[in-house]
């Protein structure tokens, strides 16, 4: 089985998941935060089209790099609820949204201190909607180039993420914008729901 490896997002593109659905995975927990990326942010389908929801972290006083498992989000701001609010006027209509909101809701209400402590509970309800392995290995240290693993990391940006031409499926605005590749995960589970898992083993991801 082929090792991949990836930067940990709470609602990761669907490259991320194409690959997490096609091989083992080990999430990069060593990086410095950098912004502009999915480490906070993730891309959904909204009625005006492509929305960005970020969750707000707290920006350190001192110079330096901070480690993004050491990055705090900034709860001053209410922005699970404005969040929560995106999601459902943008896939309420959808076939499958109220199929997995009563397990998601949770996440948009219980506070986090820590980005990455949110971003890997995401991910393990997302690996339980889509019966994926949970199981995945994290680094111990920051290496460049690493060994014996296919480095996908580059999905973290979030401009080089969106490009990827992936399989057409329904979503709910396309008749208006057109079909949006490579969202969000959650966008593909709310349209697709147990067929996404499918859809998933059947994309290529290349970088």
């Amino acid at each position: 089985m082929q090792r991949f490896l990836l930067f940990p997002a709470h609602f990761p593109s669907i490259a991320h998941f194409a690959l997490m659905a096609q091989g083992q995975v080990v999430f990069e927990v060593e990086d410095n935060f950098q912004k502009q990326t999915y480490r906070n942010r993730y891309h959904i389908y909204s009625p005006n089209g492509l929305q960005v929801l970020t969750v707000p972290i707290q920006h350190t006083k001192t110079d330096g790099h901070q480690k993004t498992k050491d990055v705090c989000i900034d709860n001053s701001m209410n922005w699970q609820k404005q969040h929560w609010k995106s999601l459902e006027t943008a896939y309420r209509t959808s076939p499958f949204f109220e199929y997995y909101e009563d397990e998601l809701h949770p996440l948009f209400v219980k506070k986090f201190s820590f980005l990455m402590d949110f971003n890997f509970e995401a991910i393990n309800l997302l690996l339980e909607f889509l019966q994926i392995d949970p199981s995945f290995e994290k680094t111990n240290s920051y290496q460049l180039k690493p060994e014996n693993q296919k480095d996908f990391r580059q999905l973290i940006n979030a401009k080089k993420g969106i490009e990827l031409p992936f399989e057409k499926y329904t979503q709910v605005f396309a008749e208006k914008h057109g079909f949006l590749s490579n969202l969000s995960i959650l966008d593909l589970l709310f349209n697709e729901g147990t067929n996404a898992i499918a859809y998933l083993e059947r994309q290529t991801v290349n970088l």
